[in-house]
């Protein structure tokens, strides 16, 4: 049995441990480093008072707590269920907690935003850099609005565009369902038996839903014909993982959940597309979803996919070509589905 705490041994330890762990399994070292401060970090939160009304999600949630991605994931997005958060709010709202009207919407999200922004720097912050530093981990965490940062000294020099901190982005609009209980390991535990890494049980958003907030904000991209972005490629990379781990077929059967999707990004997150028109995000879930950008937007993709492979973030050689053939597989199958059942007698 491991006797040997990580965050116990020398730095130059540490170093040879996670460079005998890049060896074995492909991160960079440094990327493994940051690995162990985001499950830190996770078991930090979701072991404090508060932890039970959290809910992980995002695509770090599908690699670390469902295994269903191979890229690294730096940051840690957490919902905390609005109905625990803001219950004065919700009220009467119903099962999906969302507010009645768009003037409603806005009173909600000025509210909770400063509330949320109240909570991170009063409450969050300090229980974190307490439990870390129980743990044994030497950190500075800052509260920046509803983000907390979560800063480390580097064991290694180049870190490329990767920062040495982990940013946990908080959320107070949804209540985080559907989500179950997972267990979340480090990367290099695997390779490095006779070494104890940190681990966390957090409450996981289900990874179909987390498909449908991903092929909607993809969508979003392709209608805005976007000429910039910065590590977005993630999301169509995440969708043939979903994909290939049989997560998007279940998605695609769930028209509810792909409803309760568009429901709650139509009301918190309304976005216009190229022209200045609304866009529809039922319809978007119901027979009209893209997933392929056109144009130069699909050029800026393919620049940002090459840049994240070139630092490491999405591993395997999987060209960006193929990437986008998959997508637009995903994108098919999607909407003659809907079409099929509409059609349907």
């Amino acid at each position: 049995m491991p006797e040997t705490l990580f965050q116990s041994l020398a730095a130059e330890d540490r170093r040879d441990a996670l460079r005998v762990a890049q060896e074995k399994g492909g991160y960079r070292a440094f990327l493994l480093e940051k690995d162990v401060w985001v499950v830190a970090t996770l078991r930090a939160l979701f072991d404090a008072p508060f932890g039970g009304d959290l809910v992980f999600k995002g695509g770090t949630s599908l690699s670390k707590a469902y295994g269903v991605i191979q890229r690294f994931s730096e940051d840690v997005d957490i919902t905390y269920d609005i109905r625990a958060f803001a219950p004065d709010l919700v009220g009467e709202a119903g099962e999906e907690a969302l507010p009645p009207t768009r003037s409603q919407e806005r009173r909600w999200t000025r509210a909770i935003r400063a509330r949320l922004s109240k909570w991170v720097r009063e409450e969050a912050r300090p229980i974190v850099e307490q439990s870390l530093a129980e743990a044994g981990f030497s950190t500075l965490v800052r509260a920046e609005a509803e983000e907390l940062f979560v800063s480390y000294d580097p064991l290694f020099e180049d870190y490329a565009f990767v920062r040495p901190e982990v940013k946990v982005e908080f959320g107070a609009r949804s209540t985080g369902e559907p989500r179950a209980v997972r267990r979340v390991t480090c990367d290099a535990a695997g390779f490095l038996p006779e070494v104890l890494f940190p681990e966390a049980g957090p409450s996981v958003m289900l990874a179909e839903r987390t498909f449908w907030e991903k092929a909607t904000a993809i969508h979003v991209y392709c209608r805005q014909e976007r000429r910039r972005g910065e590590r977005l490629s993630r999301h169509w990379h995440d969708l043939a993982g979903l994909d290939d781990a049989g997560v998007a077929d279940r998605a695609l059967a769930d028209h509810a959940l792909a409803l309760s999707v568009a429901r709650h990004k139509a009301i918190f997150f309304p976005e216009k597309d190229a022209a200045g028109d609304r866009i529809d995000y039922r319809a978007a879930v119901s027979g009209g979803l893209q997933l392929v950008p056109t144009g130069s937007a699909l050029e800026v993709l393919a620049d940002d996919y090459g840049r994240m492979v070139a630092d490491g973030m999405l591993p395997g050689t999987e060209s960006f070509e193929r990437l986008i053939e998959r997508c637009a597989g995903i994108e098919t199958r999607a909407n003659r589905s809907r079409d099929i059942e509409i059609r349907a007698p």
